[in-house]
């Protein structure tokens, strides 16, 4: 087995052991890369000789004895909307296409201080928007498993390259489904984490303009990884308290142990789009091994997270709607587009101006929401739902048809209804349906985040390994 088929954790082990050093990890990788990498364009930006540097300076900590992060050495990519330093910052937008990153965002320095070893920029739809993965600046990020279908969006670079084999990790982030619905589409593990646990600073540009409220209350920065121990092991890197973060927990009492067997509560569909049957029987799988790890599963309905669904098309659209002429003017066509659609699907819930009393109304409603969630969930309940109604969307389905563009949020019910609340979601593999990955999400109570990855775990202890038909080397 080649270095970069290793998962993070074996290969942060590996190096802290002396197994094998990052120089030649980052070589592995690096060849992985240019292997698979050109018929994929999950990354962007690629500049070998940093990575060798990075890897050799890593090399130089362990062998003088200095104090080793839990990424030590492991390759990890970051996206092309988060600030990386020296790196570009393009968000996919041509006026954009020169910026470069002076400072890095939170979650980045973060993964730089536990030792990451970065390779590269994921590519993103333009603004981060859409659930499919094209811009005008990088071009189009392929699935691959199928070339037809979306890698998922708006981190689709980052679950292409994690699936791939470019890294066994990627940086994303997820107001939407970005990271879960990505790592669903190309069969890796996502993490949308509660808000709060993961610091989403954003480092200050030429022009400090401050993003609307549901910008800054529902997206959250998390990880893709190759394997749920991946996942655990980036988010772990990730968390931790900043007071420059406004969401921000500073510290989090240790979570009580569930006194008895953790319940399950498998959701199908909340009113909004029946799941397509590869989908169902995905769900029936997963609840059987959860049985079979010794969860309690039984099928229940939660209305809550329709409303969710609804909300979040009313309140993201009000917010996003001062800056709809910025947006117009600098984004390609396909976002326009879909932005079309969008407001249209909003107004068929909410009506052309729903005004200032049902956007307030709408704010105080998700917190009630969020109430009554939580009382559901507690710390011993988790759900059980769809990573999305149906399997990976055809290439640009948001933009090619008129209804087949509105059908998309109605399948997306269980990425949008998240975010709103802000609670934590982990998309997990169960197998393959068509030839393109299908996968369940885990829901659970607010900073259940171990919960929901234990129960991950048992999940992919049981599903087949999918390895996607590229060249082996």
């Amino acid at each position: 087995m080649q270095l970069w088929q290793l998962s993070a954790t074996r290969l942060a082990a590996g190096i802290r052991a002396r197994e094998f050093s990052a120089a030649e990890v980052a070589e592995s990788c690096l060849g992985r890369i240019a292997a698979v990498n050109p018929a994929l364009n999950a990354l962007v930006e690629l500049d070998p000789a940093a990575v060798r540097a990075a890897a050799r300076a890593a090399d130089e900590r362990a062998a003088a004895g200095a104090d080793l992060g839990p990424l030590h050495g492991v390759p990890v990519s970051t996206k092309i909307n988060t600030a990386e330093r020296g790196r570009l910052l393009t968000h996919g937008v041509a006026a954009m296409a020169g910026v470069r990153a002076t400072e890095d965002d939170a979650c980045v320095a973060a993964l730089r201080a536990a030792g990451a070893v970065f390779t590269g920029r994921s590519n993103a739809p333009a603004f981060s928007v859409r659930w499919f993965s094209a811009n005008d600046v990088h071009g189009r990020t392929l699935n691959p498993w199928d070339a037809a279908r979306t890698p998922g969006g708006s981190s689709g670079g980052a679950a292409a390259a994690v699936a791939a084999g470019m890294a066994p990790i990627a940086q994303g982030n997820d107001i939407g489904g970005s990271v879960r619905f990505p790592a669903a589409c190309c069969g890796v593990v996502g993490v949308r984490p509660t808000v709060g646990l993961v610091s989403n600073w954003v480092a200050p540009g030429p022009d400090e303009l401050e993003g609307p409220l549901t910008f800054q209350a529902w997206a959250v920065q998390g990880p893709l990884g190759r394997t749920v121990s991946d996942a655990r092991l980036g988010l772990r890197a990730m968390a931790g308290p900043d007071l420059r973060d406004a969401f921000s927990v500073p510290a989090l009492p240790p979570a009580p142990a569930p006194a008895g067997p953790v319940r399950v509560g498998l959701v199908r569909d909340v009113g909004l789009a029946k799941p397509d049957p590869a989908v169902d029987a995905a769900l029936d799988t997963a609840a059987a091994w959860l049985a079979d790890a010794g969860y309690l599963v039984e099928e229940i309905e939660v209305p809550l997270l329709g409303e969710a669904a609804r909300l979040w098309a009313l309140l993201l659209a009000e917010d996003m709607r001062p800056m709809q002429g910025g947006m117009r003017h600098l984004c390609d066509d396909a976002l326009r587009t879909n932005l079309d659609y969008f407001y249209e699907h909003a107004a068929l819930l909410w009506g052309e101006r729903p005004g200032v009393e049902v956007y307030i109304q709408g704010w105080a409603r998700r917190a009630t929401l969020i109430n009554r969630l939580q009382d559901l969930l507690g710390n011993d309940r988790i759900l059980l739902t769809p990573a999305c109604a149906e399997l990976p969307f055809e290439q640009d389905a948001d933009i090619a048809d008129h209804d087949r563009a509105l059908s998309l949020f109605a399948a997306q019910w269980p990425m949008i209804s998240l975010p709103v609340l802000g609670f934590p979601g982990v998309t997990v593999p169960v197998g393959l349906a068509e030839g393109v990955p299908v996968g369940v999400q885990l829901v659970g109570g607010r900073f259940t985040e171990e919960l929901l990855l234990d129960a991950a775990q048992a999940v992919e202890d049981r599903a087949p390994a999918l390895v996607p038909p590229l060249p082996a080397s």
